[in-house]
């Protein structure tokens, strides 16, 4: 009895401390922003609730199963920028909180993920308590002076299987804080079932269409309608308001082949979507089939009968001459006994399965594949965050490109963010001869401070060469990899993201800028350069040398051109913009 007393004095000290320590934060509203801020919606003005995924006016245009349970949040979350030591969150939810194949941590919990400085995920842990009014408190044991002074991006996932009414996010009472936009990239939007939707996940954060957004950082808006994802045209009509990257359509596990017509609702989806839509890519997913397909010939007949009807469909669209489809089979997902909480639910490692087999086939279709060396693996970043937010320019270019198509773009690192012009950075050493030299020749600036090679092939991934047809597109990059990556590898890097840009600009004139000189670099960088040069002149790409002005007669660097003998001065801008233009009009 006294251990027992002794052990309820802890809970209750515990939970005094955890109550005390969530009243010391300050604290913001997501449903008071100014600014869409819940990812994973594609109705943000539309919709009854910012926690809902439906717009108000389908509530009398599909069934009523479908519009309840459009109102769980599976999919939605929230990014944000904090150096906050705790991030704390509560929130109310509607119904019971677990259910009897799903933990309460997947059904109604949150999960807490931040980013590295080069784009790593990392996921973070909490305490937390889930009920009716949850709260989940997140301590970070962070200690470098970097993330003090500037913190870094998180992504909040919502609960999967609840309604979501009320939530707000605390941080320390100085800690800033800084909720970030829905993003501009083109979405993967995944109809489906159940599954889809997330059961039976652990936790939001491995529901595989979560998983599937932090493995390709694109956006993924979650359709999924336990036990309602029908093929439905009242659905698909909504998916084709939607401007996708890829739509994926994941719904036989709630059909049947005695009750629905698997063939003909394949066919008339298929044909809705690509009336509005017919250069987005469709992605038609197999039945993955039952966790005791070997001992159960029933469970066994039906998703082969489904799978056929399935693929009958899928061919007799191709016969069609329907471009852009795309059939996932069965044996492609992968999964076995091992990968099911139930039957037909995946676990964890299932979700990991669809998530993995997803982000192939989407590489592929997409034709960004994943290369053999850093170079070729495209990564984000946010290095020079004193400077400037990389994901904040990212967007921005998003916007300007939208708004104003580009003419020549000039893809660089510092050295071109430093230079001038729009987006408008904190350090510019080069604004006059940007704005009267290179500006007035049609050059816009995709300079994107500590950026490598990887960084850049992951922007044009992400939409940066999407939706107009650039003049010329001139490539200004890879002093970052010197000393990270051996020549050969730079090299081969710069060939992959030539090939990349080609690829989407087919009929832009492509240009490659040698790497500038710098200190202690000297003989390094022109071996490099003459390289990339031959390499250029493989690609059909022009090659120009600049630099060789920033340079004394006796071949060492010209300090009194440079602010650090890497970047250049307002004197060494002038120089190279010289050699630059002449470069393009040669």
């Amino acid at each position: 009895m006294r251990k027992l007393s002794i052990l309820i004095f802890i809970i209750c000290l515990s939970s005094q401390g955890f109550s005390q320590q969530v009243n010391t934060l300050k604290w913001w509203n997501p449903a008071e922003s100014d600014i869409p801020v819940i990812a994973g919606q594609a109705w943000a003005e539309e919709v009854p609730s910012i926690y809902h995924r439906l717009p108000a006016r389908s509530e009398s245009e599909v069934r009523e199963a479908v519009w309840n349970l459009s109102k769980q949040s599976a999919g939605l979350s929230i990014r944000f920028w904090s150096n906050s030591d705790t991030i704390a969150v509560r929130y109310k939810v509607t119904r019971g909180v677990s259910m009897p194949h799903m933990p309460a941590t997947g059904v109604s919990g949150l999960d807490l993920y931040s980013k590295s400085y080069d784009g790593e995920w990392l996921r973070i842990w909490g305490k937390y308590s889930i009920k009716e009014e949850s709260q989940y408190t997140f301590i970070l044991n962070e200690t470098s002076s970097k993330y003090a002074q500037y913190g870094r991006e998180y992504q909040l996932f919502l609960p999967l299987y609840n309604e979501v009414t009320e939530l707000e996010i605390g941080v320390g009472q100085e800690a800033t804080f800084e909720p970030l936009p829905v993003r501009r990239e083109k979405p993967i939007v995944a109809y489906g079932t159940s599954i889809c939707q997330g059961a039976c996940a652990s936790r939001p954060g491995m529901a595989w269409t979560n998983i599937l957004e932090r493995k390709l950082e694109r956006p993924v808006l979650n359709l999924g309608f336990s036990g309602n994802g029908r093929m439905e045209p009242e659905i698909i009509e909504l998916l084709t308001e939607i401007d996708a990257k890829a739509y994926i359509l994941d719904c036989l596990p709630n059909l049947s082949p005695d009750q629905h017509d698997v063939y003909q609702l394949t066919l008339d989806a298929v044909h809705q979507l690509k009336s509005k839509r017919p250069n987005v890519p469709i992605i038609l997913t197999e039945h993955v089939g039952y966790a005791d397909a070997l001992t159960n010939m029933k469970n066994f007949e039906h998703v082969k009968r489904l799978n056929e009807q399935y693929k009958k469909a899928f061919l007799a669209l191709k016969e069609e001459g329907i471009k852009g489809i795309f059939l996932l089979e069965k044996e492609a997902l992968g999964l076995g006994f091992d990968s099911f909480v139930d039957i037909i639910h995946p676990n964890d490692f299932g979700m990991i399965e669809y998530a993995n087999a997803y982000e192939k086939l989407i590489l592929d279709i997409l034709s960004e594949e994943k290369g053999p060396i850093s170079t070729m693996v495209s990564t984000s970043q946010s290095r020079d965050i004193a400077v400037y937010k990389w994901e904040e320019r990212h967007q921005e270019i998003l916007r300007m490109n939208q708004e104003q198509d580009p003419e020549i773009l000039l893809f660089g690192n510092s050295i071109v963010n430093f230079w001038g012009g729009e987006p408008k950075s904190k350090a510019v050493n080069g604004q006059t001869s940007w704005e009267e030299i290179i500006e007035p020749a049609g050059i816009r600036n995709f300079g994107f401070g500590w950026d490598r090679i990887e960084n850049v092939l992951w922007r044009i991934y992400h939409d940066e060469l999407d939706g107009f047809d650039a003049e010329k597109i001139v490539l200004m990059i890879g002093t970052n990899n010197l000393g990270l990556n051996s020549e050969e590898e730079i090299v081969k890097g710069l060939a992959n993201l030539l090939q990349e840009i080609k690829e989407r600009q087919p009929n832009s004139e492509l240009m490659m800028v040698g790497i500038l000189p710098r200190r202690g670099m000297i003989e390094e960088v022109n071996h490099i350069n003459l390289r990339i040069s031959q390499m250029a002149d493989l690609a059909n790409v022009t090659y120009i040398g600049v630099g060789q002005g920033l340079l004394t007669a006796e071949g060492e660097l010209n300090e009194s051109l440079f602010t650090d003998g890497l970047h250049p001065n307002e004197e060494g801008y002038q120089l190279i913009a010289k050699e630059l233009i002449q470069g393009l009009n040669n």
